[in-house]
């Protein structure tokens, strides 16, 4: 039997971070050796709601990477503080897998150039459902034939990005396969400011945030005489540990920073 892969978590007492401690624990081929949250104190496994594992939550990234040995640190803080995060990694050659959002373009490009520079992989997902996956796939395909299409995502009101990482990652799938063009009237305008959504190349993306939301999406797509509607719904967080579970142990085999699941699942 090969070693476990040794698992450090940041952002491991917030609700993401204690499904991630809970499904690393519970699979063999997993260690979970340091677990990384803003106040210290705690047994890691205790704060999770399972029995207590030996790792005590620290608040220094760095030292823990440094003294546990970890391959992989999986990320679940916040968009600032992931980007910092998933740079300490890297350099400490230890494989990121992040699961927070708002990474802007020239981030992952720098950060790609950089585990390459390292001779690691790293991973950056919008989003670990297969169903969520599964949507983008489909939206994608239904643009070729009905270019017409708004995205409306749904989650909770202290979500800090907007639009969401998902949704964001479903536009640039959608443009693929849409040949870029303004929809609706030429004229209209907005009587209200932002009334209309956020412009993604010719369509509008709305963010709807609401508490008792957890995280929604749906793809409307209009054509002459139809509608067609592709919506995906998550209830709970431990829908995305299997996709995590999967990337943990897929990115010990990829070079660069991959951006999106997805290509972990061909």
């Amino acid at each position: 039997m090969s070693e476990p892969i040794n698992v450090a978590v940041s952002g491991a007492t917030g609700r993401m971070g204690r499904e991630v401690v809970k499904m690393v624990l519970a699979d063999e081929s997993l260690r979970l050796v340091a677990a990384v949250a803003r106040r210290a104190g705690g047994d890691a496994g205790r704060l999770a709601g399972v029995e207590p594992c030996g790792v005590e939550v620290t608040d220094d990234l760095e030292r823990a990477l440094r003294e546990t040995g970890a391959d992989v640190l999986v990320d679940f803080t916040t968009p600032r503080t992931a980007v910092r995060h998933t740079e300490i990694a890297i350099r400490a050659k230890v494989r990121p897998v992040i699961g927070t959002t708002g990474f802007t373009p020239e981030d992952i490009e720098r950060l790609d150039k950089l585990c390459r520079e390292y001779g690691i992989g790293g991973l950056i997902a919008p989003n670990f459902s297969i169903g969520a996956i599964l949507m983008m796939r489909f939206a994608a395909e239904a643009a070729k034939y009905l270019p017409h299409v708004e995205i409306i995502e749904y989650h909770g009101d202290q979500k800090l990005d907007a639009p969401s990482g998902t949704a964001v990652k479903t536009a640039e799938w959608i443009a693929r396969n849409r040949p870029e063009f303004r929809q609706g009237n030429p004229h209209e305008e907005e009587q209200l400011e932002g009334a209309r959504g956020g412009y993604y190349q010719g369509f509008r993306i709305h963010s709807v945030r609401l508490p008792g939301l957890f995280a929604q999406q749906e793809v409307l797509f209009g054509g002459h005489g139809q509608t067609l509607k592709i919506r995906h719904e998550s209830y709970d967080r431990a829908g995305y540990m299997p996709g995590v579970n999967t990337a943990i142990k897929k990115v010990m085999a990829v070079q660069g920073l991959v951006y999106g699941f997805e290509h972990f699942l061909d």
